[in-house]
């Protein structure tokens, strides 16, 4: 067996479908065993790639890290590029079109800038073992590195003049709560600065190319009220044209700034429009703002969306609850998002307090079998009368039927595993004559549809203005995200190389299950 995780900060920690990684915090001897034989094999597999006998490895490292998490520029690519005073003054008070009538503003109108040689600290937590719960360590000493990553917000000096900006937003992929607000504070922000060409592509990629799809005019008038609702002003589809022909498109518009809204899939178009751009050397900036319910983005504490799914799926719980705590030893499934990771069934277990089995894609699971889902379901019944399980889209895919099927955003199309156990548990307990009523709810798009809660206002409000800050102070092919609590800049290849997972032996999961009291499945 391979080993769980490559514990390399700032790539990240690599999740393993079927690890067997720290599932239940009362293991018997032989896991305990199993687990230190998987540490030791994750710790030699830590030198691939660095010469620890080299005494400047520490220095080699930062210097490697830093080029890494180095954001793209518009000098990099016009290193004559002009630079203007900012016009995102916070001191004044008088209307922005006077400002701009008497020139730019003047320098006690300078205020609330930040530093372009401003860092905020990636990891934050000295572990001393690699055996420490959730270690992240680069050798098996676990030697603390520092490393920084570019602080977001308004700069001094920007790279565009507001009149001559055509900015263009456009949100990818499914649903999520908070798209309206992100888009609203878009286009507030953009004002601020003196942009008055905003429009939204409709539909995602697809309204580069279709000719049915007009671009729509936005203004703060526009926007206002957008955000008491949920969904997508702009609309939303997968997949889309080729890259050449959306960065086509974005010259015969003559869009020099593109706000992109999205998952991996829809920031990897985004990098590549990035990339196709300074090809063309079109004076484009490409800025992402990640978009994904299930909080699987690497390096960031969240994603916009994430909370307010969490506090809607307690009212799914808090249903198959009391539809299993009426009936005669009832049984309540739900089945919540999370392709590739189980954030959200992590959290929402943890929230709801209801959870007596919470199932996730990172750890693997039986369901039959002495230690199986099954017989622990018999062993609730039996004990307490009723139960509710807690399932995560992605999890248990090996006991489903493989299709090969793609959707249009190239992610394999998942089985119904919340069907699934649904089947797989009446079936159990009509082999051994036992009753059992089994209630099962799948609130998916209730979820994604509704509007986002205060949590989620407030995170896409901010992420909305340090996405213009950063396009105006000359930065491509990034995205903005929250990191240990402060805003910052990633370049968009170290977030989408693959999805961000729970890590099974993080004190999180642990949480999880001293909560939901559940055994080992395997």
């Amino acid at each position: 067996m391979g080993p769980t995780k490559i514990l390399l900060p700032g790539r990240r920690a690599l999740c393993r479908r079927n690890d067997l990684f720290a599932i239940s915090p009362r293991r018997s001897s032989a896991v305990s065993r199993r687990l230190s034989t998987v540490r030791v094999k994750a710790a030699e597999s830590w030198k691939t790639g660095i010469d620890f006998s080299d005494p400047d490895w520490k220095v080699k490292y930062q210097k490697e890290f830093e080029s890494r998490f180095n954001i793209p520029h518009i000098t990099d690519t016009f290193p004559d590029a002009v630079s203007y005073p900012s016009t995102f003054c916070l001191k004044m008070r008088t209307p922005v079109s006077e400002v701009f009538a008497r020139g730019y503003p003047s320098d006690e109108e300078w205020h609330g800038y930040v530093n372009n040689n401003d860092r905020v600290l990636l990891k934050t937590i000295y572990y001393s073992s690699p055996t420490s719960a959730g270690a992240e360590c680069i050798d098996p000493g676990c030697t603390w590195v520092e490393q920084w990553v570019h602080r977001a917000g308004p700069r001094e000096k920007i790279y565009y003049k507001p009149e001559e900006v055509k900015a263009a937003i456009v949100t990818c992929g499914g649903l999520c709560p908070g798209l309206n607000d992100v888009i609203r504070h878009i286009v507030i922000t953009l004002e601020i600065y003196g942009v008055t060409k905003i429009v939204g592509i409709p539909f995602g990629y697809r309204g580069f190319s279709d000719d049915g799809l007009a671009e729509m005019p936005l203004s703060r008038k526009v926007v206002q009220n957008i955000h008491l609702s949920g969904g997508s002003l702009l609309g939303v589809s997968r997949g889309g044209p080729k890259v050449s022909d959306i960065v086509d498109s974005i010259e015969q518009r003559g869009i020099n700034m593109l706000f992109v809204l999205g998952g991996n899939g829809t920031h990897a178009g985004a990098n590549a429009i990035h990339d196709e751009c300074i090809k063309r050397r079109l004076k484009v900036a490409v800025v992402g703002v990640p978009k994904t319910i299930d909080n699987d983005i690497l390096l960031m504490d969240k994603t916009f969306g994430f909370d307010t799914a969490v506090e809607e799926a307690q009212r799914a719980i808090n249903s198959a609850y009391i539809e299993a705590h009426s009936a005669y030893r009832g049984i309540g499934v739900v089945k919540l998002m999370g392709r590739s990771s189980g954030f959200i069934a992590m959290h929402a277990s943890l929230a709801s307090g209801q959870i007596d089995i919470c199932l996730i894609p990172e750890v693997p699971f039986n369901l039959d079998g002495p230690h199986g889902v099954l017989r622990h379901l018999k062993y609730l019944l039996d004990t307490k009368g009723s139960a509710v399980l807690c399932v995560a889209e992605g999890a248990g895919q090996i006991f489903l039927k493989k299709t090969n099927a793609k959707d249009a955003s190239g992610n394999t199309v998942l089985g119904d595993i919340g069907v699934h156990i649904q089947q797989e548990i009446k079936k159990y307990f009509k082999g051994i004559g036992a009753p059992a009523d089994v209630k099962y709810i799948d609130p998916t798009y209730m979820i994604r549809a509704c509007r986002a809660n205060a949590s989620d206002g407030i995170l896409c409000t901010v992420l909305g203005q340090n996405a213009v800050h950063g396009a105006f102070a000359g930065y491509s092919g990034i995205t903005v995200g929250i990191c240990n609590t402060h805003y910052v800049y990633f370049p968009i290849p170290e977030v989408i190389s693959q999805a961000r997972c729970v890590d099974p032996n993080s004190r999180m999961w642990h949480r999880c299950l001293t909560s939901t009291g559940q055994p080992d499945f395997i």
